[in-house]
């Protein structure tokens, strides 16, 4: 509990067995509930999870939106806040997260990567496509978002039922924001963090989710 509200913590994760021991050491006390989506990993994501005391949800078919949405079914708490399993979200700020998110009265709080402190945690590729996304994200719906790609976010778990999240892939992430940011009901913010490199290999492939990313766009604000 985290005065007086019950904390979710979600974490998707695909072949996370190095970072997402780090990051459950590092998981405060006041946190009531964290539930790991292991999305058919192969390694020992699972049994490392499961031995620190995460809630381990199987979720066989791969996608990043369709492990979030496994998980949100299954959260109890009065707030989620979500974040990947590859260490690269300060999971030291949760407090200072959920003291902004208090402190600005909002709905669902962004927690944006940038500007990017450690040199060593986003290459200038991905950079440029975040960057192009935010734009494109802002032009298109109105509304300045540093980091529509961000991975990290606290917000009340009410809202879901205020919200059509369709998205199964990496797309997921510019839709739950837009979702907030098109609610008139729902308020919506904004916060710098940390960022850092990751522990374990890459899944990302640039050219190919950024692309994608820009037809969601599109076809969210077009065509929905």
């Amino acid at each position: 509990m985290y005065k007086d509200r019950s904390l979710t913590v979600i974490i998707p994760c695909l072949n996370e067995e190095q970072g997402i021991e780090s990051v459950l050491r590092a998981m405060p006390d006041f946190v009531d509930e964290v539930i790991v989506v292991d999305n058919n990993s192969t390694d020992r994501t699972s049994e490392v999870a499961a031995s620190l005391g995460a809630k381990v949800i199987r979720e066989e078919v791969r996608g990043y939106g369709r492990s979030y949405k496994r998980g949100f079914a299954q959260a109890t708490g009065d707030m989620i806040i979500t974040l990947d399993g590859d260490h690269s979200y300060p999971v030291d700020a949760l407090s200072y997260l959920i003291e902004a998110f208090l402190h600005l009265d909002v709905d669902f709080l962004n927690a944006s990567r940038f500007p990017v402190r450690d040199p060593r945690a986003m290459s200038f590729k991905h950079k440029f496509g975040n960057l192009v996304l935010s734009l494109a994200t802002s032009i298109l719906f109105f509304r300045w978002v540093r980091d529509s790609q961000s991975g990290m976010w606290v917000f009340r778990r009410s809202i879901l039922k205020q919200m059509k999240l369709e998205s199964d892939g990496m797309a997921f992430s510019e839709e739950i924001k837009i979702e907030a940011l098109r609610n008139r009901h729902i308020r919506f913010g904004e916060i710098s963090i940390q960022y850092s490199s990751r522990l374990g290999e890459k899944k990302l492939n640039p050219w190919r989710d950024g692309f994608r990313n820009l037809a969601f766009l599109a076809k969210k604000r077009f065509f929905r």
